[in-house]
């Protein structure tokens, strides 16, 4: 195996373009070409970050955002996989209510603001709910192109070798389906870190969120940025999770990713 097929080197070169990045963000602040105001240097946000953590702050906000996503997460994949599943399999209830859940995709994560405070109050109930709807669209579209998308030769081969109702669905729907309901859990999870910076606005008083929020209003970028970078590393962190997930769930499943590089 050569050495650019090694997993080390594939990780080694995910960190090529951050960290030339970061060495740009850098030589800009310290040498003035960007004022510290705008982009504050990286020593500045390490020291920020430092603080938080040793004065117990960040840990807080940390945990009250994870919780808010994972719970956002759940709730918006349990009610996806439930109208996913239905209408994807029976057309009765696709007719009944896609599109109006179509309709309500093009709505603007902040739009829902308002209206959950009226209707929630600014609890946790209300930003969970907004953060399940940001997870509930991509992972229910995903699932019901999949199923809508399984080769009908496929199914013809079940109806001949006697499989019918839930056998049909276990055997041939479910596992023709796994690989765009994996897509769609990861594309919901990223919409999750993206909806909790809009449910921690709605009154909230801890939150990677609320953090970044109280770093613009106080005129502290170093605040602001460390929240960003946070952001940026438990989304990943979360992400890599879900990749893992998906390549248990798709063990069997034959990718072009894992063919031999001499045989391409």
């Amino acid at each position: 195996m050569k050495f650019t097929d090694s997993r080390l080197f594939q990780i080694a070169l995910g960190f090529l373009v951050p960290i030339v990045l970061l060495g740009g963000w850098q030589y800009a602040s310290v040498t003035g070409y960007v004022a510290p105001n705008l982009l504050p240097p990286l020593n500045r946000i390490y020291d920020t970050f430092t603080d938080l953590l040793a004065s117990g702050e960040l840990a807080e906000h940390l945990r009250i955002t994870i919780y808010r996503v994972f719970s956002g997460f759940v709730a918006g994949l349990a009610v996806a996989l439930v109208l996913g599943i239905l209408n994807g399999y029976f057309r009765f209830f696709r007719y009944l209510f896609d599109p109006l859940l179509q309709a309500l995709r093009n709505i603007p994560s902040m739009a829902w603001v308002p209206l959950f405070i009226l209707w929630l109050g600014i609890y946790e109930t209300s930003k969970i709910t907004l953060i399940a709807i940001g997870v509930f669209f991509p992972v229910y579209l995903n699932l019901l192109t999949g199923i809508m998308s399984v080769d009908r030769k496929l199914i013809e081969v079940g109806w001949v070798h006697g499989y019918k109702g839930f056998r049909l669905i276990w055997h041939f729907y479910l596992p023709a389906t796994l690989p765009s309901l994996v897509v769609g859990m990861r594309s919901g999870l990223s919409m999750g870190w993206m909806f909790v910076v809009a449910a921690e606005i709605m009154g909230a008083s801890k939150g990677l969120g609320f953090l970044m929020t109280d770093g613009q209003t106080t005129g502290r970028p170093a605040i602001i940025m460390t929240s960003l970078i946070l952001f940026a590393i438990f989304g990943k962190l979360t992400d890599m999770a879900m990749v893992w997930l998906g390549s248990k769930l798709l063990y069997w499943h034959d990718l072009v990713d894992r063919t031999p590089k001499g045989n391409i």
